[in-house]
């Protein structure tokens, strides 16, 4: 059999044993054993990064015994194996003797062979994974040539692009049966009290009117639209809904939209048949499936792909859909809650998100405020987090001064309440005493601090004003004549465009606020230039 032959043959081999659908490890020990048959090999391991750990570890070898096999760990380019990882770049190496980077952290003896002057040579190459590389394949074999050697790493870059499609299914498999066990655990733990609308901290005018939706929508069917900033709380709101839903005894099923490429969100989704794709090895019901008689989240919904959509459309409009390669329609009745923090509106004018798709999500739209914009909840949810980290970490953390507090509540919070509870967080792991200090904060927000006390800002109004008024005649002498009308202007720019973010863009709210009439204000934004929503 020829070089081009025998290869030929190998690929169909492992290509098959890919198919069967056996555990991860199994499947690379058949498909290396393929290998040891035809190409001499004597050792090979497949290596994948374990986010536990923070480190590679060999979860599969031939030729290695289990001690050996526990002993193969790497950090991120540590040796040939990390090296690899790191840069995405196979390694060749014609004899290991002569490589200071190869750690043989195995510990395994040298090759037995009947020519004890051959070197033994060394290929390594990287497994890709969705977003990114996630392991390595190597194997070892005695030295023939460097034509050879090159043909052999030519073939495991092959083989390793197969296992990559392999590895992403085990991977998915796996968090998928994660994800059902921590459902069913929810579920017995009785995650109702624990999202009763009283256990939701929220006193503010903007989250009580967010509360008041909420109760009236969870009592229906109606599909619900949660919009607002990334770590506001939508999942929050989305399991407060279920769980006051006649729904409640049923599952609520979370699908990221965006952690997934269309054609496995496809799979998740709506499960596929075996023979649809490869690897698809038998049936699988979808997520939609599993959420049954209970409700679905679907986070990060603006995500999705125009095709998906289409089908997403049809599961709103007929309550039913089609598994991937089935021509068989299955009934569901599920209640869909969606969420993104993407301006949707915007996505349907660039065409980038079906109009007919947003119409029948945005049944119902809860706009869930974003934390500087509901201050006054601060101070609770603080109390809320120091209790909860405390007894997590048996720490006692607890006495705040007034100057920490008002940095706290002057903060922008980008990150919204989840900034906040990391923030608390951080600064119980990393208390000594139960005194709240500043050297406590994450970088940012010891920046604004420093900022904000170096600007002068915590001074009076009047005391701003002066120093505003100073500043405008020196910068603005040029414009003598002009100065008054310049200053007013960006002055008045300045506080609408706040008002209007402080009252979520609500121009009503936004006059009432202010004092000022209504047509004034529309007035005053068409005049100064003002970006505003209503």
């Amino acid at each position: 059999m020829t070089r081009p032959e025998q290869e030929l043959d190998i690929l169909e081999k492992i290509s098959s044993i890919l198919g069967e659908g056996l555990e991860l490890n199994e499947v690379f020990q058949h498909a290396m054993n393929v290998l040891v048959d035809q190409m001499g090999i004597k050792r090979a391991s497949l290596t994948l990064w374990d986010d536990t750990i923070e480190q590679m570890r060999i979860i599969a070898a031939v030729g290695l015994s289990s001690e050996e096999i526990a002993l193969g760990r790497y950090a991120l380019g540590e040796g040939i194996t990390g090296q690899v990882m790191k840069t995405g770049e196979p390694r060749i190496i014609a004899d290991i003797s002569e490589d200071n980077d190869f750690l043989n952290r195995t510990g395994r003896q040298e090759l037995s062979n009947e020519d004890n002057t051959r070197p033994i040579s060394f290929i390594c190459v990287p497994v890709k994974g969705e977003t990114g590389y996630v392991g390595t394949i190597a194997f070892d074999k005695l030295y023939t040539d460097e034509i050879s050697l090159a043909a052999d790493a030519r073939l495991l870059t092959i083989i390793s692009g197969s296992f990559s499609q392999t590895i992403r299914l085990h991977q998915l498999v796996k968090v998928e049966t994660q994800q059902l066990i921590e459902q069913n655990e929810r579920l017995r733990d009785n995650l109702g009290k624990r999202y009763n609308f009283d256990n939701i901290i929220g006193s503010s005018p903007a989250m009580e009117e967010v509360l008041g939706t909420v109760s009236q929508v969870a009592t229906s069917r109606a599909t619900a639209l949660l919009l607002g900033e990334t770590g506001v709380g939508k999942e929050m709101i989305a399991k407060a809904i279920h769980y006051n839903s006649p729904r409640k005894d049923k599952p609520l099923i979370r699908v990221n939209c965006g952690a997934l490429s269309p054609t496995l969100l496809e799979s998740e989704l709506f499960g596929h048949v075996k023979g649809a794709f490869t690897g698809a090895i038998k049936d699988k019901a979808g997520r939609f499936e599993a959420a049954d008689g209970g409700s679905i989240f679907l986070d990060e919904i603006g995500t999705m792909d125009p095709q998906l959509q289409v089908k997403l459309l049809r599961v709103l409009q007929e309550r039913e859909f089609e598994r991937v390669g089935d021509h068989h329609s299955v009934k569901i009745d599920v209640r869909v809650i969606a969420a993104t923090n993407l301006d949707l509106e915007e996505a349907v004018a660039a065409g980038d998100f079906r109009e007919d798709l947003y119409y029948r999500l945005n049944v119902v739209a809860i706009n869930i405020p974003p934390l500087r914009n509901r201050r006054e909840d601060i101070p609770r949810l603080i109390d809320f987090f120091l209790d909860r980290f405390n007894k997590e970490n048996s720490r006692n953390l607890c006495r705040m001064s007034r100057e920490i507090l008002n940095t706290l509540m002057r903060y922008p919070w980008p990150g919204n309440v989840r900034e906040l509870e990391n923030c608390i967080e951080r600064a119980v792991v990393l208390s000594t005493t139960d005194q709240f200090t500043e050297n406590l904060f994450p970088l940012q927000i010891r920046m604004f601090s420093q900022q904000v006390r170096g600007s002068g800002s915590s001074g009076s109004l009047e005391t701003t004003a002066s120093k505003l008024a100073g500043q405008a005649i020196r910068e603005y002498e040029p414009n003598e004549g002009h100065i008054y009308e310049i200053v007013v202007n960006q002055v008045e720019r300045a506080l609408i465009t706040e008002a209007l973010e402080h009252t979520g863009g609500v121009k009503t709210r936004a006059a009432d606020f202010l004092g000022i009439n209504r047509n004034t204000l529309n007035k005053k934004v068409k005049d100064l230039n003002i970006e505003a929503d209503g």
